[in-house]
């Protein structure tokens, strides 16, 4: 017969495991409800933190728990596969020259301009989309934009934690007016080997606290709206505060007609460990372009890890 004190860790290892179930649980789900959303965001880290007590369990000899952990982290790693390996997308078309893309919130109040401006030189990308370009990259905006003399800026918000949005590249840029739609956001036109792509750069609000409840949403329908008025490749990067498999992801993909860049590993917070970070910072494309490459940048000084991709065209179907 078994203890009560046994009986009583045997119930707390269980319980602990409530929580990363509930996460698991959302995100498959799919149920759009501001909260549900919410812990959906979460299955990578609560995968991570899942695997740890299971194999504490085990050393513990709670059979139970290690039991219920083990259903749990199945559970996470099909949460977490849809946003770690999306489908869609063709394949490359063979000969087809390549584009690369570097895109990073550089967070408003970072000032390591040189880890920066190295961030950027490593990547060697062909175009740079910057959120979050505080004040204190924008004072030094040759030393960071080096190489790329092509830019469109928009505007700086004044207001705390201000700062703008960017397009580099080393091609031809055509500046795409800003709509008033509430999305930060910048757009342009670029004059690449696959011909011209069109660029989006944008950063969306927060899950959580809201400035307002329905911003994400409202958000996401914007870049939708800029989307329709493109004709051609389109390519959209910055900082979604979202999983591309949740809630705002879903709407992206069912409204834009944009297919996301795989979400492993993530990209914030850059101080954990990148295997169970979230992938917030999103890179989506239009179904004529094809992904070859998704990897993270260097660190910038930033809470965000920067997104370098490459693209060609799509094959052409049959």
């Amino acid at each position: 017969m078994i203890s009560p004190l046994k009986a009583a860790i045997h119930l707390a290892a269980l319980g602990v495991l409530v929580a990363p179930a509930a996460v698991a649980l959302s995100a498959l789900s799919r149920i759009g409800h501001r909260w549900t959303d919410l812990l959906a965001q979460f299955p990578a880290p609560a995968l991570g933190a899942t695997l740890v007590l299971t194999l504490l369990y085990a050393g513990l000899r709670l059979r139970p728990a290690v039991i219920m952990g083990l259903g749990v982290t199945a559970l996470l790693i099909l949460a977490a596969w849809p946003q770690w390996f999306p489908r869609g997308g063709a394949l490359p078309r063979e000969g087809a020259p390549a584009l690369s893309l570097y895109s990073a919130n550089l967070w408003a109040w970072n000032e390591d301009v040189d880890a920066i401006a190295r961030s950027i030189a490593e990547a060697d990308a062909d175009i740079l989309v910057l959120v979050e370009l505080g004040d204190a990259p924008s004072a030094r905006l040759d030393r960071v934009l080096a190489g790329y003399p092509h830019r469109v800026l928009n505007a700086r918000v004044d207001r705390p934690g201000a700062a703008r949005a960017a397009i580099a590249s080393r091609y031809p840029l055509t500046a795409i007016a800003d709509r008033p739609d509430g999305l930060v956001s910048v757009a342009a036109t670029a004059q690449t080997p696959l011909g011209p792509v069109n660029i989006i750069g944008a950063h969306l609000t927060r899950p959580w606290p809201f400035q307002y409840q329905w911003g994400q949403i409202n958000q996401a329908a914007a870049l939708t709206a800029i989307r329709r008025d493109m004709t051609g490749p389109v390519i959209a990067a910055g900082d979604f505060n979202s999983v591309s498999s949740a809630r705002i992801g879903r709407q992206i993909q069912a409204e834009a007609g944009l297919i996301p860049a795989p979400g492993w590993p993530g990209t914030w917070p850059a101080a954990a460990p990148s295997a169970v970070g979230l992938t917030i910072d999103q890179v989506w494309r239009s179904p004529d372009l094809a992904l070859l490459e998704r990897k993270l940048g260097g660190k910038t000084g930033s809470d965000h890890r920067p997104v370098v991709t490459k693209f060609t065209l799509a094959a052409e179907g049959p």
